[in-house]
């Protein structure tokens, strides 16, 4: 027999409501259209402001890593130049040396020659593959006079030192060649991480570059707070100190038994230099950072600070990896005015400490040398502080 059950119309569920196939195509389609607006501003992968930040601080950080480079390769070039200039100078000079020297045996040689003598033979000398050859034959040097012997002697001694000093020319010129290379490599990383900066802040919209410019300002006001901070901490360490100080000129033998030379404040000789590498720095306020540049109209950051530190008379190396190891570590909260602050693991940038948790220093490509705390980038980002003299 059959069936009375009518079959089940093809189509969908909406919410309870069976739907013809048409309508459940049409309502698929609204969805989709209505999934696609709603994932638009993701679906062209544009960064978030934050990576965009990011992305720009890290450029800039890989930037003063290549500048250091730059920097030590751009030394080294320099020094290797004037290594091999003195060098060539050197060699010209000897090589004019050897000329007259061999010029003084030909002249025996001819005066044999026109004289028919058969000793002493300076010919054989001079036609000789090496002067070792020559002197192996012993006898020859028995038949010379004494002023023959002197000037084979003097010949030989001129060839040996002319040969020795060719040869270290032709290394420092391969070392020269290879210090240019480096330096040419490091300023291409330096310039192409600086010009990937500039791209990704060039595509920032006028409302994006406000809501970075507010959380840059909420950035500096942490780390005003963290300075004040380390203020209170230094100011407490020094009242402690000088009380310490007082008891022991009062005839105190136990106090400040433990003290070190570490937790000490600076001596006035090194407060003096301080003070005057302070001054210079100062001066420098308003500057443009120029990435490789020591003054006297742009800086980087070491450039800076060299040039502060040589105004007070001290010599420090160009690199922020050199000057970190070119004085004393001393705890943070010991740092006095004049030290140096340097950052990062790979200790690419550095300041000059003026007290209160502030410093001075020439920050990144596109701003100016500036008073800021230490604490710009973060409490983790300051890698040690060293006292230079």
């Amino acid at each position: 027999m059959a069936s009375h059950r009518k079959s089940r119309p093809s189509g969908t569920r909406v919410a309870g409501i069976r739907t013809p196939a048409l309508a459940t195509a049409a309502l698929t389609s609204v969805a989709l259209l209505s999934q696609s607006a709603n994932a638009t501003p993701e679906a062209d992968d544009k960064p978030s402001l934050e990576e965009v930040e990011k992305k720009v601080d890290d450029l800039y950080r890989q930037a003063e890593s290549a500048t250091d480079k730059y920097n030590s390769a751009k030394e080294k070039t320099t020094k290797q130049r004037k290594r091999v200039d003195t060098l060539l100078d050197d060699v010209a000079k000897r090589t004019q040396k050897l000329n007259e020297a061999r010029e003084e045996l030909g002249s025996f040689a001819a005066a044999q020659y026109r004289t028919g003598a058969s000793a002493p033979d300076t010919a054989t000398f001079l036609l000789a593959d090496t002067p070792q050859d020559y002197f192996d034959q012993t006898q020859l040097m028995d038949r010379m006079t004494g002023r023959q012997k002197v000037a084979v002697d003097d010949y030989v001694t001129q060839q040996s030192e002319t040969m020795e000093k060719r040869q270290e020319a032709t290394e420092s010129l391969r070392t020269l060649t290879e210090t240019q290379g480096d330096l040419k490599t490091a300023k291409a990383t330096v310039q192409r991480k600086l010009a990937d900066a500039r791209e990704l802040l060039s595509k920032l919209t006028a409302e994006e570059k406000a809501r970075l410019a507010a959380i840059e300002r909420e950035k500096q006001q942490e780390a005003a707070r963290k300075a004040d901070e380390l203020a209170r901490q230094q100011a407490a360490q020094q009242k402690a100190q000088e009380e310490a100080a007082q008891q022991q000129d009062s005839g105190s033998s136990s106090a400040g038994s433990g003290s070190s030379s570490s937790t000490a404040p600076a001596d006035s000789s090194y407060a003096t230099k301080a003070e005057k590498a302070l001054a210079f720095a100062r001066a420098q306020i308003g500057k443009p950072y120029v990435w490789g540049a020591v003054g006297p109209g742009s800086y980087d950051c070491s450039g800076l600070t060299q040039a502060a530190w040589k105004a007070a008379g001290v010599t420090l190396p160009r690199t922020t990896y050199d000057q970190v190891n070119a004085g004393t570590t001393v705890p943070l909260a010991n740092a006095q005015p004049g030290d140096l602050v340097f950052f990062y693991d790979d200790v690419t940038h550095v300041g000059i400490y003026i007290g209160n948790g502030m410093m001075i220093h020439a920050p990144k490509p596109g701003t100016y040398v500036r008073e800021e705390s230490i604490y710009y980038d973060g409490e983790s980002a300051i890698h040690s502080v060293v006292r230079p003299a």
